[in-house]
């Protein structure tokens, strides 16, 4: 498995596959669903553990005692915010190796599975991001958003003024564009938000002048709940944005496998900060 900066134009992959390849696709397709399962498996496992909101206490949070510290300067808190129907457990792995390279400040916020507005949700993490800032003395966060978190904590960016506290947005397999995956679900007022063409998405397509925050989106080429794949990529004129490709693995494995950790701790460190943060301006996206 390999993580990579996307480089060559978003076609359809079909189109870009020799039929001398279809086989290997279908082999990696294979595995890349058999990996997710064992990672749902687990997963449910876990939930419970998730489902009450972490408590929070004055001071950043401590690695467990097992953890090997590497040295690292200050670096602002880490909120992590989970998909649909899901809670702060599918972060159990990406929180450990962050703890395991100087992110000691991480926290998880927890909506309801009943939400049914990306823009409440997004209300409510502005809140929750005003009370770390609070608490913890930082200017600014970075933000890790698998699926539905990502889209949530976009709309904070871009329509509620968030940018001025969100320095990086690292997007997991978040439909930026909308997905046509199961029709059927339809019937849920946050999944209809989530389709190409809803009020929500086109907000998201509105200028953005200015926006001071950093947008990493990380995209599988087989992730089995993004119709179409490109879906996962932002394309906005006015964004500051990196898309990076992610080979091989599915939907639910992006918030635990290694190399995608590895990846989204090089986003997060490699993040303008200061003068640099203060100067930067929108109109680039680099693919």
């Amino acid at each position: 498995m390999k993580v990579t900066r996307a480089v060559v134009p978003f076609l359809p992959l079909c189109q870009r596959l020799l039929p001398s390849r279809l086989a290997g696709l279908s082999m990696n397709l294979l595995k890349a669903t058999a990996l997710d399962l064992a990672i749902l498996a687990g997963h449910l496992l876990l939930y419970p553990s998730g489902i009450i909101q972490e408590r929070r206490g004055p001071g950043p949070a401590l690695p467990p005692p097992d953890t090997a510290q590497l040295p690292t300067e200050a670096k602002p808190p880490v909120v992590l915010l989970h998909g649909f129907i899901d809670n702060r457990s599918v972060f159990v792995l990406l929180r450990r190796s962050l703890a395991q390279h100087g992110r000691q400040q991480v926290e998880s916020l927890n909506y309801s599975p009943l939400t049914c507005d990306i823009r409440a949700a997004a209300e409510l993490l502005a809140r929750h991001i005003e009370e770390i800032c609070e608490r913890t003395g930082s200017n600014q966060v970075d933000i890790v958003g698998h699926s539905l978190g990502g889209l949530i904590a976009r709309y904070y960016v871009q329509r509620l003024g968030g940018d001025i506290r969100v320095r990086t947005l690292v997007t997991l397999g978040t439909p930026h564009s909308g997905t046509r995956v199961a029709p059927l679900m339809n019937a849920h007022p946050i999944v209809r938000q989530m389709r190409p063409g809803s009020d929500v998405l086109e907000e998201l397509t509105r200028p953005a002048p200015g926006c001071r925050t950093q947008f990493v989106s990380f995209w599988s080429d087989l992730d089995h709940l993004m119709d179409p794949l490109e879906t996962a990529c932002i394309d906005h004129p006015d964004l500051l944005a990196h898309n990076v490709r992610v080979s091989g693995v599915g939907h639910l494995a992006l918030p635990v496998h290694p190399a995608v950790a590895t990846g989204i701790r090089q986003a997060l460190d490699s993040a303008p900060t200061g003068a640099e943060a203060a100067a930067r301006t929108g109109g680039l996206t680099v693919a």
